[in-house]
């Protein structure tokens, strides 16, 4: 999903002038918030099914079978919506191709006001650099990628590179290092409560149920899970008016305070989710570091849309979130570790790193007029 995603900020970020450019990146990661309160919606209606279907006599389909189906049909319509959209004219400009380029700004400019194509009041554009096709071809496949992010790794993007991937990096790994976990965590909860006629007590003390036991013991089984899918959805629903509340106010901060502010807030409600001591404050916490991190996430791709110019934009998106998928891996390797050790080590953890990010964040240089 990385490939699409970084493909989809760039192209949506360039489809729009710089005064709104900054709310793209915002309103994706609403669609995205809006989509998670899908899944446990689905869920909570498909997983409960008894339902059993037998093809080609030895395909065995389950409720979650189903469940992956179905979660698998909005990308392949995602993706074949994508068949019927133009090129990024900033993209085509930047290839030379400025016929092309002033086709689909008429086609953008009729769609917007209902007035014919042919009254677009811009005739001619502007020529920009473009790169040379020929020498491409003549390369092989991984020159040719290399030269195409080559300039990410010289001065002066360098130094810039590195700050957002750093940024991106702690910020996806605490983020999705937990929400990740969100769905044991919810479960691990409820079953305290499930066992205990229904009190809460401290997150720590909720979270021993995880802790595995020798004794042998009775094993019995909560099969009402309606409080996880609910808790999931409240999370996912806060996350979306995040969006909606920081679309409101990212022009008047300006992204680089806004990045400072969320991951410092952040970092203090991964603290305050230690701290809980009940399921509902609890809640409160995870539904705010997660509504504040992923906004924050999606941030830092406005800081790399303004940042860098449009040929290396695409290149320079999909390196960054790769650098924090990849730390959302390890992280999601290295929790359960940090939780055998204890309740505190796994969420001071996930606070130190919202702060580090912080702090590279306050480096990180003003957007580039020219590249606009």
């Amino acid at each position: 999903m990385n490939g699409p995603y970084a493909a989809l900020t760039s192209y949506l970020s360039e489809l729009h002038e710089a005064k709104y450019r900054s709310k793209v990146p915002i309103y994706t990661g609403l669609c995205v918030s809006v989509g998670t309160i899908y899944l446990p919606l689905l869920a909570s209606f498909v997983l409960p099914m008894n339902f059993k279907a037998i093809l080609a006599d030895y395909l065995v389909l389950h409720s979650w079978s189903l469940f992956l189906l179905l979660n698998a049909l909005p990308a392949l319509m995602g993706g074949f919506i994508f068949f019927f959209l133009p090129e990024s004219p900033k993209f085509l400009m930047s290839m030379g191709k400025n016929e092309q380029a002033l086709k689909v700004f008429q086609i953008i400019y009729s769609i917007n006001t209902g007035n014919p194509k042919e009254t677009y009041p811009i005739k001619t554009l502007i020529d920009e650099p473009k790169t040379n096709d020929q020498h491409k071809m003549s390369e092989s496949p991984l020159l040719n990628g290399w030269r195409q992010i080559s300039p990410l790794f010289t001065q002066p993007l360098l130094r810039t590179f590195i700050l957002v991937c750093s940024v991106q990096l702690f910020m996806i790994m605490s983020l999705n290092t937990l929400r990740l976990w969100l769905p044991q965590l919810f479960q691990a909860i409820n079953d305290y409560k499930y066992f205990n006629n229904g009190t809460s007590s401290t997150l720590c003390n909720m979270l021993s149920v995880i802790q595995p036991t020798n004794d042998t013991e009775e094993c019995f089984v909560n099969f009402d899970n309606s409080e996880v899918y609910m808790n999931s959805i409240i999370v996912s629903s806060v996350s979306a008016c995040s969006y909606l509340i920081v679309s409101t106010v990212v022009n008047v901060l300006g992204q680089n305070k806004l990045l400072n502010l969320l991951s410092l807030v952040a970092s203090g409600c991964a603290m305050g989710i230690y701290f809980s001591p009940n399921s509902d404050i609890a809640l409160l916490f995870i539904a705010a570091f997660n509504s504040l991190a992923s906004v924050g996430s999606n941030v830092t791709l406005i800081v790399v849309v303004d940042l860098f110019p449009t040929t290396l934009r695409t290149m320079a998106v999909s390196l960054v979130m790769m650098c924090g998928r990849g730390a959302a891996m390890i992280g999601n390797i290295i929790f359960p570790l940090l939780l055998e050790m204890g309740c505190a080590p796994p969420f001071l953890c996930l606070a130190s790193l919202l702060f580090v990010c912080f702090c590279i964040s306050l480096m990180l240089p003003k957007p580039n007029e020219n590249f606009i």
